[in-house]
């Protein structure tokens, strides 16, 4: 039996933590660099995000830190895995630490998903970035 397989990232953006937290948080710009839903900072709120040929997926916010950390369960009932967001100030900008984690290796789905999305993550950090105005 193979552990839970983890993506990690780091990328900095040129904008402060409140610009990166806001397109993180705000459906609209959530909209623009990875998928639609009514993602909301609050702990306990359900919401789906559209992910195009993968469906719709469910999400519960699990925590919250202003400007500092938003993590959810992403999938909730099929993948069941965990984003964590901490964004940390650097310099003038933000370093935004993608945590995604939880991906069961012994299944087949699981196993896919985690293929597909562990090089995909880059570019959409990317996108962000391009929302942001990089």
């Amino acid at each position: 039996m193979n552990p839970p397989a983890v993506i990690q990232l780091d990328h900095v953006y040129a904008h402060p933590p409140s610009a990166v937290w806001k397109a993180l948080t705000d459906p609209a710009l959530h909209a623009k660099w990875w998928a639609a839903g009514d993602v909301r900072p609050v702990v306990g709120h359900r919401f789906t995000l559209d992910m195009g040929p993968w469906g719709q997926q469910p999400c519960e916010v699990l925590a919250v830190e202003p400007e500092r950390l938003l993590q959810y369960r992403f999938a909730t009932g099929v993948l069941d895995t965990t984003l964590t967001w901490r964004l940390q100030p650097e310099g003038a900008g933000t370093r935004l630490t993608l945590i995604h984690e939880g991906f069961n290796l012994d299944s087949p789905m699981g196993r896919r998903a985690f293929e597909g999305m562990k090089p995909g993550w880059p570019g959409v950090l990317a996108r962000l970035g391009a929302v942001l105005g990089v």
